[in-house]
């Protein structure tokens, strides 16, 4: 179709501003052709008239749909042109964020001038193995391409990067070379990778500078070859350098920098090894102070210092050279401080004892005379004579300063030829990969001839590019045999030519600089002569006779002649250099060397190739000879060598292409200067490259792409089985010019445009779908919305006419209802009105005749009690006249009655005295007492006769004087009354008076007092009523305060509880970690392992190769590895608890009690020991004084006592061996006193804890040894009596001759004498246990009187107490005393259990070693002797032995066992045919019965070879995950049948009783559990990383690629760097595939029989794996976040907890690890446009960090033009919202991540002995017991 057919009205069109460069329209109406003005809409709102070109008639430039704004690829544009360059670059990186964009070939990188997180070392994983279009454009994409390249086509490889300065080269450089570093790695322990990569700060020190466009610009221009070996790894390095900026060295413009390390010198000024270079301030020193900013913001050039200093030492650069670099380095600052005075015009002087020019001589170790003289003069040679010329102040000054320029170039040449050898590899290079770090092209106000070189430079690197280009293009073309005609591009060999041709300008400058007196003005009028009029190419300015222009590929450049011959020529005195040649500093010499003499690995290299790594060199004037033919060598020539041999290096080489942007002059983050950006853009080839791909055919689909992209654009019949032939017939259908489209063998190719024709088709086509659609489901709504209207009418009208009826029917009940109602209502009122008149009435009747009986009661009541006031009054004068009498009569009565009682008492008391008196005169009577007696007793009877009549009358005279009393007193009352009555009338008068005073006064006063109450009872309710207002204030502070402390009650519980669950979860968290800590140390260990193997064998290789005669055994090899492999695990295991149980930064403090008993402890058994060693030496001396004694008494036979001797020996060294460990564990504790030494915990501690309670056991169990010995030595000398026999001689005469050695003799005398020690001190040993006995049995009497003596002061304090605080207090204390006892009973039962079974051990040892002892006594006796001489038994209890569960095997088969059972055995067969874990039960029996045999060795030897046999086979098959989960399985086995027959109780609780005889008995193999839990996590661990390695080229393709869900995604233009694609053909893995090896997986574990738990785990590892690389993948994917890849993912997802929910795994953690890759999801289809859908976003995404989510955000991209885009706004409300959660600012996940693996106790219910050994296994020399 025609073009302008697509200038419709709404199509949208670029048009050229002055400002923006570019500015978006849309087209008010169609274009038709032959119009000349565009009725255009801006974007801002205004309508414009565009008018064409009249000679042109160019349209402007259509945009592209939105959809394809913001591609990874320029080339995916439909529309091809500059405006929509610029436009997807600014949309990247303004609204993105992304700096990297594809534009074909090229990677176009912008400085975004802020630290971005997407170099870590998770991005380089994510890249690493990655096809370049499958991910986003990065700088690690190219690397990654370069480096495939080169390994897969085995050609070199070149990565060009170019730009502007402060465009971010270097730094794009580094990160490719730190990519290659990381991937390859190094192929030796020299490091070469860190060693590249440390070549940066050194050459940044000595080659970068601040300008004002860049704070780090590099002046030089460098190629780094990087070199692989054969493995494509690295094994060195090689750096080529071009065009130093020497001039920067003497000259800095304003705001400018001299280079980075004279400032970093002068900011270490201060350090004491700089102290000789007399440095200071960088303000001091001419050279560094001409730009003003001696500073960098941000920059610490002290810290910048110290890394160039560790630098050079990483890079073998010594201590001694580096000082030596720094003293050249401070030597040239000083020179530049050098000042001249003039003498005159043409001579000058330096001032005598100039102090600049001192310290540089004393620096440079020169005569200062010598370089006084020549900084001043200079030698003319002539063919006859030579003679010295003094030379100007300013000559003076310009060959100083040239001086400074050429020291700095020999010094910097000095270092990249150091750097380089220190990069040079001996082993030789395969191939290489190269990085340029060039500058790019340059344009200024005035540009010389620094400019000049870039741009030539930059001229022939674009001619490279240009052709490069090209040839992809053609090679493209010829591959899909598609015919192709020459694309006319621009080739720039004329401008080229202009430059280095014959007669060309740096041909005619060589020339003017070889000329006596040439100059730049001479020189200018050459080129006017040579090429002005007659090159298109150079102009000559209008206003300058001085200048030139030269029209470039990017612009045109106009260049100032001045200075360009005294650059070229870069003349230095040669009796300068002289003289530093001759310096006593032994470097600076070196610098000055010829270059063939020069010490420089680029001189050799391993290629053969002449080096390119040279900066200009110097032109002096001396003698002719060869030395000054190379001084004569220009800057240009030298230049436009290695120009060219960098030409032939990058030709050789496949090339890649990064372009640096510089968004802005102001090195503002993300912000974007179009014009800026449009000048590099044209600077650096990009729209070259566009230009030509839009030339051809630039946008380019394969048939099934294209299929299923525009299958909408088909019609069922169109769609045949042959997916070519479809849209071929397709697209003679859609496209009539035929020329616009060309199929190829594999894709269509288009023009440029046409892409958007379809898209616009396809769009109209969608449109005009939705529009049906949504015609018919308005339609469809409208209908259901009439039937529900109608449907609601209809029971409107129902209601409505039923609620009228109602109202009706209710309307004639209420008229009826009213007339009964006014019916009753008459009667009612009539009936009323009687009743109130007859109520009256009867009212009226009912008062009056109340009154009257009221007035008869009243009168009635008055009479009555008249007559009583009258009745009582009589009675009362009565009662008083009758108690006055009665009251005289008695008082009368008592009188008498007392005078009367008197007179008789006086008679008593008179007969009284007589008695008493006749009693004293007659003593003795006792006749007459007793009838005195006898009468006293009668008249006592007769007194008490008259007592009672007494006192009747009494009585009744005090009844008849009370009445008398009482009538008295009444009438006195009456007549006192009287009197009373009397005065009171009185006093009632006169107080009747002062009451009236009184009354008049009170009633002022209660005048005066109502008021004051008045007032006081408004203050009082004003108070009241204030109080009342504070109290409900109060009370309302109360609620308050209440409420508020309930809510802090509440969240300080909420927030305990939340504190609690952090803190829980904390500590889970920490266990993971230190667990996670202490499983990659041991994967670390086995790495190092297997390496140390590796080397192992590479040297048994090396040292068997040349004598092949003297190969070492496998069974050799195998058995040192072994030995190695065991000790490193003990090593390990060791170890492991420093590491397990607490970190390193929690110390704990000393525990000096327990230090001082260990201490304590340590004491008292040397001291047992030293006594043991008196007692052994008092023996032995009592031994020599009996030596005659010992002679008569029966002799032993030899070998008996050569064994004992030897026992007696062995245990006397383990004593000693002891005693020594003791030692040194005393001095270990003396000496490490620090608290983290020997705290509990700490490692010193540990490990003094085990060995002490080691060395306990072993004197134990070492001295009941000693005791058997002795008691069976006493039961032998039982047995052989002594005879005096013949025989007996006879025998022993033989004995003796038997022994000739004197040897023997003397061994046998030793065993006798070593035997008498040991009954002696058995006997003191029985004579001290009966005293320690006896002294026990003392001291329990002793504790049973002091427990009496407590109970009877007890018993005594309770008899005190009451009854019932008696019965508590006894209670109590038999509850107390009943505890005690039962505490006691408890840890004796305990020790006796601990006993027993110590006894049981001891005694299976004592008994095996009797029984070997008997067969030795048997085989020494002779059979004459057995039947001679009876020997009494020796009876020792034996357990009965239960031989069943277990397999004995010898010694010698234990490697054909390990062969047969590990290193051959097919874990296929065992798993299909067999039990599971059948080798770990195996295994486990044969341990079983080396443990009943007590056989250390054979234990040690068998857990040894097996688990050095397992870690074999996992090195040999480690790849074959079958063969990992198998010995995963049994090794775990193993561990639990370890456990299970350990003997502990925490492990025998669900064994049977039949189990639990199977325990082992004799050794306790904790050790080994912990080297075979070990060996687990090991086993474990390469499980994970063979499953990774299996699922991994899955999970990309199966979650995110592949279309599982058909036709939901949207395929979208690729452009040039095809992505994978999303259609499933054959050999691409999809879902199912994915779910197949997960099934694969599960299975093999399952038959395999590993742990349920164990199975969970490597689910949720395998399930992680699948979420973090899907998930990164997604992240570093634009072209995947879309709505529809949302949809595709969480189905995917569902998909996998399905196959989660069938393998009843759903608890195991798996469903959690997805769960960031779930939100992902959602992320992806969820609102993003209101503030509502940032919060929700917010709450859903938890899973998600920040940065994952605005990366999502920032990468969603619309397939169809029917989904937006997510505004700017929204992603910095989602930032605002997200500012303050605390997560990981890394953006991808850890996929290499580890969870920690536990292995839960699982005991086996399989009994032992029921297992069968199976043929097939081949262990027939095993037999059970």
């Amino acid at each position: 179709m025609a073009a302008s057919e697509l200038y419709t009205k709404f199509a949208r069109v670029w048009i050229p501003d002055p400002e923006e460069v570019w500015k978006s329209a849309e087209l008010l109406k169609d274009y038709k052709p032959g119009d000349k003005v565009l009725l255009l809409h801006l974007e801002e709102g205004k309508d414009l008239e565009y008018r064409l070109d009249p000679k042109t008639k160019e349209l402007p430039h259509l945009r592209n749909p939105d959809i394809l704004v913001g591609e990874n690829d320029l080339t995916a544009l439909s529309y091809l042109h500059e405006p929509a360059v610029l436009h997807n670059l600014r949309v990247r990186f303004i609204d993105s964020k992304l700096i990297y964009t594809y534009c074909g070939i090229v990677l176009v990188a912008i400085n975004p001038y802020e630290q971005l997180p997407i170099y870590g070392e998770d991005i380089i994983n994510a890249y690493s193995g990655q096809n370049m279009g499958d991910m986003d454009p990065h700088i690690f994409a190219v690397a990654e391409e370069a480096y495939k390249q080169m390994a897969r086509d085995e050609r070199n490889q070149s990565i060009i990067v170019s730009g502007e300065s402060g465009a971010g080269k270097t730094v794009s450089a580094k990160y490719a070379m730190r990519y290659f570093a990381t991937v390859s790695g190094s192929a030796s322990e020299a490091n070469v990778e860190e060693k590249v990569l440390a070549s940066n700060p050194i050459m940044e020190s000595i080659g970068n500078a601040k300008t004002t466009r860049n704070d780090n610009s590099s002046r030089f221009g460098k190629y780094i070859e990087i070199g692989f070996d054969k493995r494509y790894r690295i094994i060195g390095a090689n750096m080529r350098t071009y065009l130093l900026e020497k001039s920067r060295v003497v000259f800095q413009a304003e705001e400018e920098r001299n280079y980075h390390i004279f400032y970093q010198l002068c900011a270490s000024a201060n350090l004491p090894e700089f102290k000789m270079l007399r440095l200071g301030n960088a303000n001091n020193f001419h050279y560094t102070k001409q730009g003003g900013s001696p500073v960098i913001e941000g920059v610490d050039d002290t810290k910048e210092m110290a890394h160039t200093r560790q630098a050079c030492t990483l890079l073998g650069i010594s201590e001694s050279y580096q000082m030596g670099i720094f003293r050249i380095l401070a030597g040239i600052l000083h020179l530049g401080n050098v000042a001249f005075t003039s003498r005159d015009s043409d001579s000058c002087t330096i001032p005598p004892k100039h102090e600049p020019l001192s310290i540089f001589c004393d620096l440079m170790g020169v005569d200062y005379e010598e370089m006084c003289h020549w900084l001043c003069h200079r030698k003319l040679a002539t063919t006859t004579e030579t003679y010295i010329k003094p030379i100007s102040k300013l000559q003076a000054t310009n060959a100083r300063d040239a001086l400074a320029k050429h020291i700095y170039a020999k010094l910097f040449n000095w270092i990249v030829d150091h750097v380089n050898q220190a990069l040079h590899s001996a082993v030789k290079q395969h191939s290489f990969i190269g990085v340029l770090d060039i500058y790019g092209f340059e344009t200024f106000e005035i540009n010389s001839f620094e400019q000049f070189c870039i741009n030539y430079a930059n001229e022939k690197l674009q001619q490279q590019f240009n052709m490069h280009v090209f040839k992809l293009e053609q090679e493209e073309y010829m591959k899909e045999q598609i015919p192709w005609t020459l694309i006319d591009f621009y080739d720039n060999q004329p401008c080229i030519n202009l430059i280095e041709s014959k007669l060309g300008i740096l041909d005619l400058l060589d020339e003017e600089c070889k000329m006596p007196k040439g100059t730049d003005d001479t020189w200018a009028q050459k080129l006017y002569n040579t090429h002005l009029n007659k090159c298109a190419l150079f102009e000559k300015p209008r206003l300058s006779n001085k200048a030139f222009i030269i029209q470039h590929f990017a612009d045109k450049v106009e260049y100032q002649c001045e200075g360009f011959l005294e650059k070229n020529k870069d003349t230095v005195f040669e009796e300068q250099i002289k003289v530093l040649k001759s310096s006593k500093f032994k470097m600076l010499p070196e610098l000055f060397q010829d270059d063939e003499k020069a010490i420089s690995p680029t001189s050799a290299t391993s290629s053969g190739r002449t080096p390119l790594t040279r900066t200009p060199a110097k032109l002096t004037k001396g003698r002719p000879g060869q030395t000054a033919k190379e001084h004569k060598k220009t800057v240009g020539h030298q230049f436009r060598n290695s120009l060219h041999l960098l030409m032939e290096t990058l030709n050789a080489t496949t090339p890649h292409y990064v372009r640096c942007i510089k968004p802005n002059d102001f090195k503002f983050p993300f912000t974007f200067d179009e014009k800026r950006a449009v000048q590099q853009l044209r600077a650096c080839g990009v729209l070259e490259t566009i230009r030509i791909s839009a030339a051809g055919f630039p946008s380019r689909w394969t048939y099934q792409e294209f299929f299923s992209r525009y299958r909408v654009l088909m019609k069922q019949k169109d769609v045949l089985s042959d997916r070519k032939q479809t849209c071929k017939n397709v697209l003679e259908k859609l496209i009539a010019d035929k020329d616009k489209y060309q199929f190829g063998k594999t894709k269509i190719f288009f023009r440029a445009g046409q892409v958007a024709y379809l898209e616009k088709l396809r769009a109209d086509k969608l449109r005009a779908a939705c529009i049906r659609i949504q015609k018919t489901i308005r339609g469809w709504l409208l209908r259901k919305k009439y039937l529900r209207m109608r449907k609601a009418a209809i029971i409107v009208q129902r209601y409505v006419r039923g609620y009228q009826a109602r109202c009706y029917a209710k309307f004639l009940r209420r008229t009826k209802a009213a007339t009964i109602i006014q019916k009753y209502w008459r009667m009612y009122v009539v009936h009323r009105r009687y009743k109130i008149k007859r109520m009256a009435t009867i009212v009226l009747q009912s008062y009056l005749r109340g009154y009257l009986a009221r007035n008869r009661y009243r009168k009635m009541l008055r009479e009555h009690k008249a007559v009583i006031i009258q009745k009582w009054v009589r009675g009362w004068l009565a009662r008083i006249y009758y108690r006055r009498s009665m009251h005289a009569i008695i008082y009368l009565q008592c009188c008498f009655r007392r005078m009367m009682a008197k007179r008789e008492l006086k008679k008593l008391k008179i007969e009284a005295r007589s008695v008493e008196r006749y009693k004293k005169l007659h003593i003795g009577m006792e006749n007459k007492i007793m009838q005195l007696q006898r009468k006293v007793d009668e008249q006592n009877k007769d007194y008490k006769c008259l007592m009672e009549k007494l006192t009747n009358l009494e009585g009744i005279y005090t009844s008849e004087t009370e009445k008398l009393r009482s009538d008295l007193e009444r009438l006195q009352l009456s007549e006192e009354e009287a009197k009373i009555a009397t005065g009171r009338v009185l006093s009632l008068q006169e107080e009747i008076a002062k009451l009236r005073k009184d009354l008049e006064q009170t009633q002022s006063e209660k005048k005066s007092i109502e008021e004051r109450a008045d007032r006081y009872k408004q203050e009082t309710e004003q108070l009241v009523s204030n109080l009342k207002e504070e109290n409900t204030l109060l009370k309302q502070e109360k609620e308050a305060l209440n409420h508020l402390i309930v809510e802090q009650a509440k969240e300080m519980t909420e927030t305990m509880e939340k504190k609690l669950v952090e803190e829980t979860k904390q500590l889970e968290l920490d266990l993971n970690d230190e667990r996670l800590r202490y499983q990659n140390l041991l994967n670390e260990f086995s790495r190092l392992e297997e390496r140390y193997d590796d080397l192992k064998e590479e040297m048994t290789l090396m040292v068997n190769v040349p004598k092949p005669g003297h190969k070492r055994t496998d069974s050799t090899h195998s058995s040192n590895e072994s030995e190695y492999t065991f000790s490193s695990e003990i090593a390990e295991t060791e170890d492991m608890p420093l590491r397990t149980e607490e970190p390193s930064e929690k110390k704990v403090p000393l525990d000096m009690s327990l230090f001082l008993k260990l201490q304590k402890r340590v004491t008292e058994l040397e001291q047992e020991k030293q006594v043991m060693q008196d007692e052994l030496d008092r023996k032995e001396e009592q031994v020599l004084r009996s030596k005659a004694k010992e002679e008569e008494r029966p002799q032993i036979r030899g070998a008996e006592l050569e064994y004992e001797s030897l026992k007696r020996q062995e245990l006397e060294s383990e004593n000693k061996k002891l005693k020594n460990e003791l030692n040194e564990l005393r001095k270990a504790l003396s000496e490490k006193s620090a608290p983290e030494v020997t705290a509990p915990g700490a490692p010193a501690y540990r490990v003094l804890m085990e060995q002490l309670t080691s060395v306990s056991e072993e004197l134990d169990v070492r001295k009941e040894e000693v005791l058997i010995l002795r008691s069976q030595l006493v039961s032998q000398k039982e047995a052989i009596q002594p005879k005096n026999t013949m025989t007996d001689s006879t025998i022993l005469l033989e004995d003796v001759q038997k022994m000739k050695d004197k040897g023997e003799i003397a061994q046998a005398y030793i065993g006798l004498k070593e035997t008498n020690r040991l009954l002696e001190s058995q006997l003191q040993s029985q004579k001290r246990s009966h005293e320690n006995e006896a002294e026990a049995l003392r001291g329990e009497i002793q504790s049973l009187k002091e427990e009496n003596n407590r109970q009877q002061q007890l018993l005594a304090q309770n008899l005190q107490l009451p009854p019932e605080a008696r019965i508590e207090a006894s209670l109590q204390h038999e509850i107390t005393r009943l505890t005690n006892e039962n505490l006691d009973l408890m840890e004796q039962l305990e020790k006796q259990d601990k006993t027993v079974r110590k006894l049981k051990k001891q005694l299976k040892v004592f008994a095996k070693k009797i029984g070997e002892l008997e067969v030795g006594q048997m085989e020494n006796i002779s059979p004459g002797q057995i039947i001679d001489e009876p020997i009494r038994p020796v009876n020792i209890p034996r357990k009965e032995k239960d031989f069943q569960g277990m397999l004995e095997y010898k010694k010698e088969d234990e490697q054909k066992l390990v062969k047969n059972l590990i290193l051959e055995l097919k874990p296929r067969g065992v798993a299909v045919n067999l039990i599971p874990g059948l080798p770990a039960y195996i295994l486990f029996m044969c341990v079983r019965h080396a443990d009943y045999l007590n056989d250390d060795q054979k234990v040690r030897s068998l857990l040894t070879s097996t688990i050095n046999s397992i870690k074999k086979v996992l090195k040999k098959r480690g790849d074959d995950f079958e063969t990992v989960s198998f010995w995963l399985s049994n090794t775990c086995r193993f561990l639990h049948c370890l456990k299970q027959y350990s003997g502990e109780e925490g492990f025998m609780k669900h064994n049977t009783s039949r189990q639990n005889e199977h325990c082992l008995t004799n050794f306790d193999l904790a050790e080994y559990r912990q080297v075979l839990s070990d060996l687990a996590i090991q086993i474990y661990q390469q499980l994970v990383r063979v499953l990774e390695n299996i699922l991994q080229p899955m999970i990309v393709s199966g979650m995110l690629e592949h279309e599982t869900i058909q036709g939901v995604s949207g395929v979208k233009p690729t452009g040039l760097r095809k992505r994978t694609s999303s259609i499933a053909d054959e050999g691409t893995y999809t879902l199912d595939s994915i779910l197949r090896q997960l099934n694969s997986f599960h299975s093999v574990m399952c038959q395999h029989g590993m742990d349920p738990e164990l199975i969970k785990q490597v689910v949720k590892q395998m399930f992680y794996i699948v979420g973090a690389i899907t998930l990164n993948n997604l992240l570093l994917r634009k072209d995947m976040c879309s709505w529809s890849k949302g949809m595709q993912i969480r189905y995917n997802v569902s998909q996998l907890e399905e196959w989660l929910r069938d393998k009843n795994l759903m608890n195991s953690g798996a469903k959690e690890t997805l769960e960031p890759l779930i939100q992902a999801a959602q992320l992806l289809q969820v609102k993003k446009k209101t503030d509502d859908d940032a919060e929700a976003i917010c709450s859903m995404c938890s899973a998600l960090t920040t940065a994952q989510i605005v990366k999502v955000l920032n990468l969603y991209t619309p397939v169809n033009e029917f989904e937006e885009r997510v505004s700017v706004s929204f992603i910095r409300t989602i930032q605002m919202r997200l500012r303050d959660r605390k997560d990981s600012p890394q953006l991808l996940m850890d996929a290499k991540h580890i969870f920690p693996v536990t292995f839960p106790f699982n005991p086996s219910s399989l009994a032992l002995e029921t297992i069968q050994i199976p043929a097939s296994l081949g262990l027939g020399f095993i037999s059970r017991v």
